[in-house]
């Protein structure tokens, strides 16, 4: 049976989808406030971290309006001292009624907590409205806090015959206008984009998302040896920041001509996938997308570090034997160790066809 409380909870979730990208580490959460008669008298999303959340702006704007009313809210409310109050508190000082939620907090310094308090004030408390919405809209979220990894998502554009280059490197542009401006939304809805060194050399990439992010995205270069190359457009700062991940025997020389243009570095021991996702993990991010060559995109896969794969095809026939492809060599010897991955979308770009899986 249908809540009644599922079309608003539907403007929730909508309200907080204003918000992606730009909310790490927290969450993405949005409030709706129904007065007591059910008329809507207050509404917000929560809009970086650090400023207040969903709950707060919404209560601002119902005012008086809010006691005896309704908060519907995509997520359990805090109960904890953070960078902003508790919005359990602020819920009981509105004195309303009736707390509505899709989802429970999965952060341990929530956990039901936030519930469970309202509950004991005397707060009727409603759970799972639209639940499934609400974690697949903070898959990233969840993902960082019950793994302690972002989210990874993987992105190639190729041919129809599979190519993503031709046999002389060339590349640039595969897909179309319409398939690139997807990118750049996509790139705009993630905390990092990464990709290796062979990526920089070939293809000196910017790696934003076109203004359409604030801050932009953290762009990283996951590089053993640092053969990289001394002018390339990610090392100008003024747009986005960059980190470059690098092993313990990279060259002292390297080192100080990127610390001498003040590019961050980042030293890990074994320089590999899953272990700067565990870095990225702790510096709050939700979700890093992939836009690697194949040798690093297939380790990425095989060390767990992909959750979602989009890949953009373009009605081109490159050919050549030689030709660059999507991934490099996954191990297997057999056709029926590829599992399939399950489709969620696709979508026509332009000319471009764009295929979305998701594990």
């Amino acid at each position: 049976m249908s809540s009644p409380w599922r079309p608003w909870m539907q403007r929730a979730l909508q309200l907080a989808a204003l918000g992606s990208g730009r909310t790490s580490p927290n969450p993405l959460v949005g409030c709706v406030v129904l007065d007591a008669a059910g008329q809507l008298v207050g509404e917000g999303f929560h809009q970086r971290a650090g400023t207040p959340h969903a709950e707060v702006h919404a209560l601002r704007q119902a005012g008086q309006r809010a006691r005896g009313g309704t908060a519907v809210v995509t997520l359990e409310p805090c109960c904890h001292h953070g960078r902003t109050p508790p919005c359990t508190e602020a819920l009981l000082r509105a004195g309303v009624a009736r707390v509505v939620v899709a989802m429970r907090d999965p952060d341990p310094r929530v956990a039901g907590q936030g519930l469970a308090q309202l509950r004991e004030a005397g707060v009727e408390v409603v759970e799972e409205v639209c639940e499934a919405e609400a974690r697949t809209l903070n898959r990233g979220f969840l993902h960082r806090v019950e793994q302690g990894r972002p989210l990874g998502l993987l992105k190639w554009a190729m041919s129809l015959d599979g190519r993503t280059a031709l046999p002389n490197g060339s590349s640039q542009w595969i897909s179309g206008p319409d398939a690139r401006a997807w990118v750049h939304r996509l790139r705009a809805q993630c905390d990092a984009v990464i990709v290796g060194g062979g990526t920089v050399r070939a293809d000196n990439p910017l790696l934003t998302s076109r203004g359409q992010r604030t801050p932009e995205p953290l762009r990283v270069v996951i590089s053993r040896s640092l053969d990289l190359p001394q002018q390339a457009q990610l090392w100008d700062q003024t747009l986005a920041p960059t980190l470059v991940v690098h092993g313990y025997d990279a060259p002292a020389a390297a080192r100080f001509r990127l610390d001498a243009l003040g590019v961050e570095r980042l030293v890990l021991e074994r320089c590999e996938p899953l272990e700067l996702l565990e870095a990225l993990g702790q510096r709050g991010c939700n979700q890093a997308l992939w836009e690697c060559g194949p040798e690093l995109a297939a380790a990425a896969l095989q060390q767990g570090c992909v959750q979602q794969v989009a890949a953009v095809l373009a009605p081109k026939l490159l050919g050549g034997t030689p030709a660059r492809t999507p991934l490099g060599d996954l191990g297997f010897v057999d056709v029926n160790q590829a599992v399939p991955w399950p489709t969620t979308r696709l979508q026509q770009l332009g000319d471009d066809c764009l295929l979305e899986l998701s594990l």
